[in-house]
């Protein structure tokens, strides 16, 4: 597969340091699969089934990357345990692409429409209004006029940290006070934003896990006032997940993916945790592209997801 042109050498130095607490945790696992076996065998397929599902990659995706080894161990007869790291990495990338879990895409690359309307869903604590100030600092460098829209009106804290990051990014905020129609604030970001000739508006939503309905109703009123304004909108749903949850992160994406229809994942905090498998799971599982990650609390520290780098930064022998 060939390497997507924007994703820099810095880039890489910032997935390989991001990933590092995961890839140590990994590779350490995984050389202790393969001590004192020079080819892979079933004991060697039973170590590495282990390795990965406690690296939270999943059950699921896990038997399947098990299976594509057994097929390569079929056919080739004999593989040496030191091509295992070198075989997960074809394997793994083979199966993200075949689930088409990745995205070719650039900040500076022209909108489909004006403005370009992005909602923001997940739990709170998940790295979602970071996410939004990253995404807003990325789409601002890249010379788009960027409105954010403070819809999260459940918590006060919501509204002022929106506004302290939007301050941090360089964009502006459309709010309102705590406790308002988070429609209402929605609809009237919107609708400046198509006034004042905004390139990119992202509007927060509230992000605590009610009750599956209650959640879709509140999404579905939220995405029906946009449409008013501008149809059409919003053309993206992401939904943010704390990759450092771990298996929790599975079920927040089956919450949401259940309350509204989500386009694209972004997954948080891989820099502090060694769960980083959970993208390959979540990648592959749901079937909705993961198109970000983060990897710091810097307004630099989000990457546009590349399935091929992500997984040789994770499986990568030596520092």
């Amino acid at each position: 597969m060939a390497l997507l042109g924007f994703f820099t050498r810095e880039n890489k130095q910032s997935l390989n340091k991001g990933l590092e607490k995961t890839k140590e945790s990994v590779f350490t696992k995984l050389s202790r699969a393969v001590v004192g076996k020079s080819k892979v065998d079933d004991e060697v397929l039973d170590n590495l089934e282990e390795v990965l599902v406690s690296s939270d990659v999943g059950v699921e995706t896990t038997l399947k990357i098990i299976e594509r080894i057994e097929a390569r161990v079929a056919k080739d007869k004999y593989l040496n345990t030191s091509e295992l790291n070198a075989i997960l990495k074809e394997e793994i990338v083979a199966l993200l692409d075949d689930n088409s879990a990745g995205i070719e895409f650039d900040f500076s690359a022209p909108l489909g429409s004006s403005p370009h309307v992005i909602m923001i869903v997940g739990v709170n604590g998940s790295g979602k209004t970071t996410t939004i100030a990253k995404l807003a600092f990325k789409y601002r460098n890249a010379g788009k006029k960027v409105l954010l829209g403070a819809a999260d009106t459940f918590r006060a804290a919501a509204i002022d940290q929106l506004q302290i990051w939007a301050d941090r990014a360089g964009v502006s905020v459309i709010k309102q006070q705590m406790g308002s129609d988070p429609a209402s604030v929605a609809f009237d970001t919107v609708r400046s934003a198509v006034a004042g000739g905004y390139d990119v508006v992202i509007i927060d939503t509230a992000g605590r896990l009610h009750n599956k309905a209650n959640l879709m109703v509140e999404l579905s009123k939220i995405k029906r006032v946009m449409e008013k304004v501008l149809p059409g909108a919003p053309q993206e749903v992401i939904l943010v997940l704390d990759g450092s949850t771990g298996q929790n992160a599975f079920e927040q994406a089956r919450q949401f993916t259940a309350a509204t229809d989500v386009t694209a994942l972004a997954i948080t905090k891989l820099d502090g945790t060694a769960k980083g498998g959970v993208v390959i799971g979540i990648s592959d599982q749901f079937k909705i592209p993961v198109k970000y990650i983060g990897i710091g609390e810097k307004l630099t520290d989000l990457l546009i997801f590349n399935r091929a780098e992500f997984v040789d930064s994770l499986f990568a022998s030596g520092k």
